[in-house]
């Protein structure tokens, strides 16, 4: 094992991933990232908020 500079945060992140590679792989290393990514703002209330759309608007929007 080589020194880690405990005092740099970059050094840790990039040994830590490293690690997480060795013995997950990469797809497991992203899942186990992505539990810790709990997202922003309220779904639920910006979902209730943005009105609704027709199947002609979505139409329009994928011809642009």
């Amino acid at each position: 094992m080589t020194n880690i500079n405990l005092n740099n945060p970059t050094e840790i992140r990039m040994v830590g991933i490293q690690a997480l590679r060795n013995v997950l792989g990469p797809v497991g290393t992203v899942r186990f990232i992505q539990q810790y990514d709990t997202g922003y703002g309220d779904y639920t209330k910006e979902k209730q908020e943005e009105a609704d759309i027709s199947l002609e608007e979505i139409d329009t929007l994928l011809k642009c």
